[in-house]
């Protein structure tokens, strides 16, 4: 491509960690953009010097994403071109950017999205999971309780289930989901395209204690990624005789044990939910 651009916001996605990864057109453009828009510029500074780009950068993240993108529509309404970097991966996918692109968009300028790196779909497309879709959630809520209660309504999708997750909350969060989800399979990602990537797969009853025999299986950036809800299992239909079953009396343990074998609903999961359903019984008579 020539060095020319149009006044445009080009979204450019940059390495998960090989500089390899970086597109020929991508590199083009961030040689050749006058204004690079980036989420920590003191972070890309050295993917630009090292593409000998002469580009002035402005910050992009998401505390000042309204400002920037008022600087960025000026900056297009007078003929200049600007690219959109994130860290790493493509702006917009649970990265800052896409408050950025809607108010480009809705000031009339163009926006020239280009194909590349993606932490999602990399780590989806050799996972192995055989299920027909999958549903990108990204992060989960950081908090306990928010994140359960996001992890439930998720429960009864047939897609694989995609998140990310930071180092330090990669053990509660494979705890939740084995308690919301029971027996299903997990493929854990980490590091792509890293020196110590890693991409294991194991049952979710079994990955919490994987993740806890070697510290080192804690350390980087997670993508999780979750096989759908059985075919055939009715998580709603699981819930309702799980609360029949209660209400008759019966022991926690054993009112999930047959609620699983009539609804085909994981039985730690219903065990689970048995537990919340009796604590919050007993706080309301309290």
């Amino acid at each position: 491509m020539t060095n020319e651009l149009i006044a445009a916001l080009y979204v450019v996605p940059t390495p998960l960690g090989n500089l390899a990864d970086l597109t020929r057109r991508a590199e083009a453009v961030l040689q050749a953009v006058p204004w690079v828009a980036a989420e920590d510029t003191r972070h890309s500074a050295p993917l630009l010097k090292h593409l000998g780009s002469a580009a002035r950068t402005l910050p992009a993240h998401q505390h000042n994403e309204h400002e920037a993108a008022a600087r960025i529509v000026d900056k297009l309404q007078a003929g200049e071109a600007v690219a959109l970097i994130s860290d790493a991966g493509t702006p917009g996918i649970s990265d800052p950017g896409a408050r950025i692109v809607a108010a480009v968009r809705a000031a009339g300028c163009r926006v020239v999205p280009l194909p590349g790196p993606c932490a999602a779909t990399t780590a989806l497309s050799a996972s192995g999971l055989t299920d027909e879709h999958f549903l990108f959630y990204g992060f989960l809520p950081a908090k306990g309780g928010q994140r359960r209660q996001a992890l439930e309504g998720l429960r009864a999708q047939a897609a694989a289930l995609v998140f990310y997750e930071a180092p330090h909350r990669v053990l509660e969060t494979v705890a939740d989901m084995a308690s919301v989800f029971g027996e299903r399979t997990l493929v854990i990602a980490r590091e792509l395209s890293k020196l110590f990537e890693t991409i294991h797969a194991l049952p979710l009853s079994e990955a919490l204690a994987w993740l806890q025999a070697d510290s080192n299986r804690q350390r980087g950036e997670f993508v999780l990624m979750l096989s759908g809800a059985p075919a055939g299992s009715d998580d709603g239909e699981g819930e309702r005789v799980l609360k029949l079953l209660l209400a008759e009396g019966l022991p926690v343990k054993q009112a999930a044990k047959l609620a699983a074998a009539i609804s085909g609903v994981g039985k730690n999961a219903l065990y689970e939910r048995a537990l919340r359903y009796r604590e919050a019984s007993a706080s309301e008579l309290s």
